[in-house]
């Protein structure tokens, strides 16, 4: 079986390929929709860059295959629910029971598997200057309030 490797950048900074089985596309991925269902979705570090993060996790558990998994860091602290705008525990939880697992000590999510989650959250907006997370990198804070 040939392998297909599609790599996502939001900001153009990939190198062009001239490998085959590699596709480089720039795009934003709140608004991208890939042709076909993937084997294996990584984002390693990268949803403390982006401010819908329950959004964009939703989307890519939507674009597994049957069998696929995708794996990502979260860190649930830059998770934040309105009105009272602090982290809350019940993100991990809401994410647990739309069939996605969460491992707070490794601040890692895993789905297995095509799902099309439908989280008790609305996305209201983002803090891009939250400062450092746990990577010591500057990350930003993603708010949401309940449905």
């Amino acid at each position: 079986m040939p392998v297909e490797i599609v790599g996502a950048d939001l900001v153009g900074m990939f190198f062009p390929s001239s490998l085959k089985q590699l596709t480089l596309i720039e795009a934003s991925l709140t608004t991208w929709n890939p042709v076909g269902a993937f084997d294996l979705i990584t984002c390693i570090h990268g949803l403390h860059y982006i401010g819908d993060k329950l959004g964009l996790i939703a989307r890519a558990c939507s674009w597994l295959s049957k069998d696929g998994l995708f794996v990502a860091n979260l860190d649930t602290e830059n998770l934040l629910l309105n009105p009272l705008g602090s982290p809350s525990g019940i993100f991990a939880k809401e994410l647990r029971k739309a069939g996605v697992e969460y491992q707070p000590s490794k601040r890692l999510i895993r789905c297995q598997g095509h799902r099309e989650l439908s989280l008790p959250f609305v996305y209201v907006g983002a803090e891009d200057e939250a400062g450092p997370n746990y990577t010591k990198q500057p990350v930003v804070n993603s708010y949401y309030e309940r449905r």
